[in-house]
């Protein structure tokens, strides 16, 4: 079932339908289910006993999953597609690693402090605040296409290990909250952004995707964010190059996109972004050629002695 949907009336059929107060019909994971959804036998504990560590139950149409508490040594869990509310059960799972509970109706990322967990996708729900994340071992977090308006809760000192944050299809306007002192990769694309803030102290932070927003300004950036090296900026409000020179406190930024922004229509839209950054590898996907380096060092240079000269004509005119 699609992200969302609702059970659909066919006319003059009586199967089960919502109730008029929303309520889908239940269909909770049962015992019999659990032989055709657990695998991959493992030794657990000291070694000397096995169990089934993987539990599958993807696309199912499942409401409740409750049944899940009881099987604590499962690792690796897959609830994606169903039809969940209420995944608490899982906070009995202490010896998880994985979870993907995307393409439900949950509306809380909330779960006890997993002391395991490293990977969690919990996108395409109806969640609206990143609060009640708090596993020491997370790296990946995926919380694309819910209904978050603002990052909070995300305390650096329990996500210490977190290095990749998605956030795309929300409804963030702020890219204010997000301090992870070990984040790497932060997609924020297709959001209603206006502008960047409060990130500078993301001192680690390599790739930025900032694609779909309502960005016009490129102030937010500073030397601090030092290992910055590529950032999408494809399909925002940017019209002015010179906002590129914002850029040049990065000292690693090797790759831009700026497609889809107004700033494209400026003449030698392509050269006068590598005569501003000059340390640019790739501009939109296409690589500088070494001619390019060539011809906008020289451009370059030109202007600056134009500029010094021009400086000295005015100091002897006032002369």
């Amino acid at each position: 079932m699609s992200e969302g949907s609702d059970f659909e009336e066919d006319a003059g059929e009586e199967e089960e339908t919502p109730t008029e107060t929303g309520k889908l019909p239940e269909n909770p994971l049962v015992q019999q289910m659990i032989p055709e959804c657990l695998n991959l036998l493992c030794k657990i504990g000291n070694g000397l006993a096995h169990a089934y560590v993987r539990l599958d139950a993807h696309e199912r149409d499942l409401t409740d999953v409750e049944l899940l508490k009881k099987f604590i040594h499962v690792r690796y869990v897959d609830l994606s597609g169903n039809l969940l509310e209420d995944i608490s059960s899982l906070n009995h799972l202490t010896h998880l690693l994985t979870l993907k509970a995307d393409k439900n109706n949950l509306k809380s990322a909330k779960l006890d402090s997993l002391p395991y967990l490293q990977i969690m996708n919990l996108s395409g729900n109806q969640i609206t605040s990143t609060e009640g994340v708090e596993h020491p071992l997370l790296e990946q977090l995926n919380l694309n296409s819910n209904h978050i308006t603002a990052v909070s809760g995300l305390n650096p000192k329990h996500l210490t290990n977190l290095t990749t944050l998605e956030l795309r299809g929300n409804k963030l306007t702020t890219t204010a909250g997000i301090y992870l002192p070990n984040l790497r990769n932060l997609y924020l694309a297709g959001n209603g952004l206006k502008q960047v803030e409060d990130l500078d102290k993301l001192e680690n932070l390599m790739i930025l995707h900032l694609r779909d927003n309502q960005i016009d300004k490129l102030d937010g950036f500073s030397e601090n964010m030092k290992k910055l090296q590529y950032i999408n900026l494809r399909a925002n409000n940017i019209t002015d190059l010179k906002e590129a020179k914002k850029l040049v406190a990065l000292p690693m930024l090797r790759a831009l996109v700026l497609n889809d922004n107004p700033c494209l229509e400026e003449d030698g839209y392509r050269m006068e972004v590598l005569i501003i950054l000059r340390k640019l590898e790739r501009l939109d996907k296409d690589e500088y050629t070494d001619e390019e380096r060539v011809e906008a060092e020289d451009l370059y240079e030109q202007r600056r002695q134009d500029a010094m000269v021009a400086a000295d004509d005015e100091v002897n005119d006032d002369d």
